[in-house]
């Protein structure tokens, strides 16, 4: 569980929260041991085909642990604990093994014991507690990317039945509502292909399948964050250009929201397959991270910098005088209201952690990016459409449309009959 929620907060800013967790590294320090071992065993093996009358009683031997190298009959040796498994502040205890004519002899103390020296219950059950937590927060997430879903189909439902309401802000607003529904669909499908089978081992699987979720996972957040850029860049302009040829600047918007995470993604997935190809591609260690992550930052920041200029902006308008018309004035807030509160709750409190290291506050960043974020899209689908005064008008004027024609048609019924 700890190793499938470093890979899966953004990471957001996952964060995805995506690095090489301590565990890993133990595995991956295990295998570069075995490798080595190995090519130790080839050696010796070659080296006593040459020498048919050496008197070596125990060859090279890997226990999966340490690497016992070849001893003569009744030789002892002995290793002390790796110490990528020596729980700090331990004391350093040797593990012995004697070279007898059948072979190697059991270790004269197990690892667990030479490298772990407190109470396995109270750890067993602090191991418990974590996957417990982490099994509450996948539940709270899985419900709450259920909910978004289902909520940003109908939402689209709304616009598509409802044609009158379409123009820029509602396009806009639309292709908000896609990078949602991708960006739930990305963890969905990440998780059936990544965490679905158990038995993984995820320090050293590297599938083009796993590497393909990953990628469509960082696309998705990326075009996610982009278009909640569009939406206050967007804003912005009503507010200072009156006269904005809003046309020109839908493609614009477009070609950011969709192009700029198209870039980037290309660029990432292209040095990855050159110079990183390992794993899953979700190594937060690499270098290359911070194509993914500067984009990601400036995105944030740009939206907080936007927010305290609109917030700014929509002050003046509130003081403004009768003399500029009220009607204007209420467009203002109308317009403003939706992105003001949609830039805050889902910009803003990125910054908290955007510049720290992503160890830092791990749980936090569960809270607030995996759970919050989880219900994003049920939050702007609710803001920009079952809350848009709009919206409420259209639904009302289709019902009372539809009810004025059932009675209409129980009353030709009626005559009907009557004249008949």
């Amino acid at each position: 569980y700890t190793i499938y929620f470093t890979m899966t907060v953004w990471r957001s800013p996952q964060t995805c929260l995506e690095t090489t967790h301590p565990e890993c590294s133990i595995v991956l320090h295990l295998l570069e041991k075995e490798g080595e071992c190995k090519l130790q065993m080839r050696n010796t093996k070659a080296l006593s085909l040459s020498t048919p009358n050496n008197t070596t009683g125990c060859l090279v031997e890997w226990d999966g642990v340490s690497c016992w190298p070849a001893a003569l009959n009744g030789e002892s040796l002995s290793v002390s604990c790796p110490l990528l498994l020596l729980k700090p502040d331990s004391p350093p205890a040797l593990i012995t093994r004697n070279c007898t004519p059948q072979g190697w002899s059991k270790p004269s103390l197990p690892y667990y014991k030479a490298c772990y020296f407190e109470d396995s219950s109270e750890e067993e059950e602090e191991t418990g507690d974590k996957q417990n937590y982490f099994a509450t927060v996948k539940i709270i997430y899985t419900v709450g990317y259920g909910v978004s879903l289902a909520s940003l189909f109908i939402a689209i439902l709304v616009f598509c039945i409802f044609r009158k309401l379409l123009c820029i802000r509602t396009s806009i607003h639309l292709n908000l509502f896609s990078t949602f529904i991708l960006r739930g669909l990305a963890v969905f499908v990440k998780d059936a292909v990544l965490f679905a089978d158990e038995s993984m081992d995820h320090c050293t699987v590297s599938t083009v399948k796993c590497k393909a979720a990953v990628t469509f996972f960082q696309y998705c957040v990326l075009a996610n964050f982009f278009w909640l850029l569009v939406e206050g860049l967007y804003l912005q302009t009503l507010l200072v250009f009156t006269f904005a040829q809003k046309r020109k600047l839908f493609w614009l918007y477009a070609g950011i929201g969709w192009g700029t995470p198209s870039v980037t993604i290309i660029i990432w997935t292209l040095l990855k397959s050159q110079f990183d190809n390992e794993g899953c591609w979700d190594n937060l260690d690499s270098a290359l991270w911070w194509i993914i992550k500067t984009p990601i930052l400036l995105s944030v920041f740009i939206n907080f910098v936007v927010f305290v200029n609109i917030s700014r902006i929509i002050i003046q308008k509130t003081k403004a005088t009768d003399q500029n018309g009220r009607e204007g004035l209420q467009v203002y807030r109308r317009l403003a209201r939706s992105t003001l509160l949609l830039i805050p709750l889902f910009g803003v409190h990125y910054v908290v952690f955007a510049l720290l290291p992503e160890h830092v506050g791990v749980g936090a960043r569960l809270s607030l990016e995996l759970v919050l974020g989880s219900f994003q899209g049920f939050i702007v689908a609710l803001l920009y459409c079952f809350l848009n005064g709009e919206v409420q008008n259209e639904i009302r004027k289709a019902m009372k449309g539809c009810r004025s024609q059932t009675e209409n048609n129980v009353f030709n019924l009626a005559t009907q009959d009557y004249v008949a």
